[in-house]
């Protein structure tokens, strides 16, 4: 996995933006104004996604690549490094299970507006 894969495979998902809303180098993915993905650009090795609680124990305990996030409540969100034992296929689901954690958490109203979008 790289930085560009990561960044296209986010942005291939439905509502998905970009943007820069902490510095010039953590590249924030929302949807529908809610954060599921940052990349850091700068050392450009590692994603930071959310996690069911659960889940994100579990992964940690499995994978050397995947820790609790930098910066981030550890109980929800967890920091995945490109370069470890998470392979590509891994990576792509927990960027899926990211989004979805996401999703579940909208109010009727923004689950609507989210239906709506083409």
């Amino acid at each position: 996995m790289n930085v560009e894969l990561a960044r296209e495979y986010c942005l291939s998902k439905k509502g998905a933006t970009e943007g820069f809303p902490f510095d010039d180098t953590s590249l924030v993915m929302k949807v529908m104004g809610k954060m599921f993905a940052l990349i850091d650009l700068e050392k450009a090795n590692s994603i930071t996604l959310k996690c069911n609680p659960e889940y994100a124990l579990e992964l940690r305990e499995q994978y050397s690549a995947i820790t609790g996030a930098y910066h981030f409540n550890k109980k929800y969100w967890n920091g995945v490094r490109f370069d470890g034992d998470a392979n590509d296929q891994l990576i792509y689901q927990l960027i899926d299970h990211s989004y979805e954690e996401v999703l579940k958490k909208f109010t009727k109203k923004m689950r609507a507006e989210y239906d709506a979008l083409p």
